[in-house]
């Protein structure tokens, strides 16, 4: 029997194992959504903004390893999916969108809503095509999606709002199975790096995702190399708990023992990593990398041996190699310094930190109205949160709490827009991991900047009753803006932001609103916020001016605090230059 354009897309999405379809019904995407409504297969989810069902969708393929779908239709709706589809591709994980488009007779007149998908989307798709006959199908569709499964990226299919309708001639399965490869770089340059590693007297590991498949193929490495462990954000997940080497984050949101960890070395093995901020790599080292992807050695640090391969077959090769024992003192005295600086931090973290009489001191400065400390909040959560959660952020300051204060423990899963730096995608990373175990806790860092500027997608979380925990950090100000500004000397301009209640807005929009202005009240609420069934709002006020001192703050900086505070003091006295 003959199928149409639409049923062969929508069976083929079953058949592939797709569980929901993110969008926003309309014109061109009709025959699609009809098939979906009709079709035995996956869930069609309504969302309020197409940006929102692209970061779902995202959100999806990075939890699952396998494609993630959403459709927008003829020209705006196309045109909102592209943040979320770059979010997708600067990921490296599969999405297909399906976008409509002006019947065949009605493109190249630019006629109403007619927008070039295919240049459009140039730029963010590993592969996009528009469908102009059914007899491209089932063919073109295979194409699209093994081109997004093999080079981890997107695919955009456009389909002519007249040709969803039309019987495809061809009546044969699609066939999208990819052969699995695995690959380790040849015996000569594994011994060469080998001997630059077994050459040098202090190791640290810098390990990013692409090693998590890997853990215990790293570990036996660390312990071998006597090794400290830095990790990327987005290693959190994989390596984080019960692991000996482990001493945290670089970067801007890192700390001072993994700076300290990486300057003291004389040679870097990097590992499935592709962290792009360059002034965060110490000079002078020699460098081992090892990444699957060829176009990522050398280009952050320059690399002295580089090793194109799967971080495990290329670390057990490696294993198989290395004689020099290590001696451990560089591991030891990496780890003391992080115990050290955790055990700081969590001194921060503790709500009564400002009755202490160091906090006395601290408040007077920074917390005049004894607001809540964000890092009591994330501790709070982190503490309350099951041990399978799966955790989302906003870019921004939610994020630095986060990775700071949230401990991947057990198997807990981390999302966040981390390579392109999105602002709002929080809620609706969240929303797509409900989706795939409703049972599953989902809990979201949101940002109040974040969090208003897709705000209409908390109404999805309602239709569809997703027990997603929003935690809102509530400081009233684009935070990270503010401290990027103060940095610089400026004064703070532009970043505060005139909010409401949310948890009074949530209250309104049908889901549970809990709003916390007092430390006292914070754990309760917390606990409260957990123990509710379905969807919940945690608006907690934060105190604005709280800083994130960077692992290796420089004077400039902190004449840049000074200066900044100064103008912002002269100018809430009047002046406004």
């Amino acid at each position: 029997m003959a199928r149409t354009v639409a049923q062969v897309i929508v069976d083929s999405l079953h058949q592939l194992g797709v569980q929901q379809v993110f969008g926003v019904v309309g014109d061109a995407l009709n025959p699609l959504t009809d098939a979906i409504r009709r079709a035995d297969g996956p869930e069609w989810v309504g969302c309020r903004h197409e940006e929102a069902a692209a970061f779902a969708a995202g959100a999806q393929s990075q939890l699952t390893g396998t494609l993630g779908v959403c459709m927008g239709t003829v020209g705006p709706g196309s045109v909102h999916l592209l943040n979320g589809l770059y979010d997708a591709a600067k990921s490296h994980t599969p999405v297909l969108a399906i976008a409509g488009q002006v019947p065949l007779a009605d493109m190249g007149s630019d006629t109403f809503q007619e927008v070039d998908n295919d240049l459009l989307f140039r730029d963010v798709a590993v592969f996009r095509a528009t469908i102009t006959s059914p007899d491209q199908l089932p063919g073109l569709l295979e194409h699209a999606v093994r081109t997004a499964l093999a080079r981890k990226g997107v695919a955009v299919l456009t389909v002519p709002g007249d040709l969803g309708d039309r019987e495809v001639p061809d009546d044969r399965e699609p066939r999208f199975a990819l052969p699995r490869t695995g690959s380790r770089p040849d015996d000569p340059e594994l011994a060469d790096a080998a001997g630059l590693l077994d050459a040098a007297d202090r190791v640290t590991l810098l390990v990013g995702r692409g090693a998590r498949h890997a853990r215990a193929d790293v570990l036996r490495l660390a312990e071998r190399l006597a090794a400290p462990m830095v990790l990327t954000l987005k290693a959190k997940e994989g390596f984080e708990e019960d692991n000996p080497f482990e001493v945290g984050q670089t970067g801007l949101i890192g700390n001072p023992a993994a700076a300290k960890a990486l300057d003291d070395a004389d040679t870097l093995l990097l590992l499935g990593t592709d962290f792009p901020y360059r002034e965060w790599y110490p000079t002078g080292k020699k460098v081992v990398q090892v990444d699957s992807e060829a176009a990522h050695i050398g280009r952050r640090v320059p690399v002295d041996a580089p090793l194109v391969g799967d971080v495990g077959p290329t670390v057990r090769g490696l294993l198989g190699l290395l004689a020099k024992e290590k001696d451990p003192g560089h591991l030891k005295r990496a780890r003391e310094r992080f115990d050290h600086w955790r055990s700081s931090q969590l001194k921060l973290a503790s709500p009564r930190h400002d009755e202490s009489l160091l906090g006395k001191v601290r408040a007077g400065l920074d917390n005049r109205d004894h607001l809540i400390r964000p890092e009591a909040l994330a501790a709070a959560v982190d503490g309350a949160a099951a041990d399978d959660a799966v955790f989302t952020s906003d870019t921004g300051m939610a994020t630095v709490w986060l990775s700071r204060f949230v401990r991947m423990r057990g198997t807990r899963r981390l999302l966040g827009s981390y390579n392109l730096g999105s602002m709002a995608n929080a809620l609706p990373q969240a929303l797509g991991a409900q989706f795939l175990d409703r049972d599953r806790q989902v809990v979201a860092f949101c940002g109040d900047g974040g969090l208003s500027m897709l705000l209409g997608d908390v109404l999805t979380l309602r239709t569809y009753q997703l027990p997603v925990k929003l935690v809102l950090f509530d400081n009233r100000r684009l935070g990270m803006v503010k401290l990027e500004q103060e940095q610089a000397g400026l004064p703070e301009f532009g970043t505060e932001l005139d909010n409401p209640d949310f948890a009074a807005v949530a209250s309104a929009l049908g889901i549970t609103g809990i709003r916390v202005t007092d430390p006292a009240q914070l754990k309760e609420a917390v606990r409260e916020a957990f123990a509710t069934e379905g969807p919940v709002l945690l608006d907690v006020l934060t105190n604005p001016d709280e800083i994130s001192v960077p692992p290796k703050p420089t004077v400039e900086q902190g004449w840049g605090f000074a200066i900044a505070k100064a103008k912002e003091f002269l100018r809430s006295a009047g002046d406004t230059d």
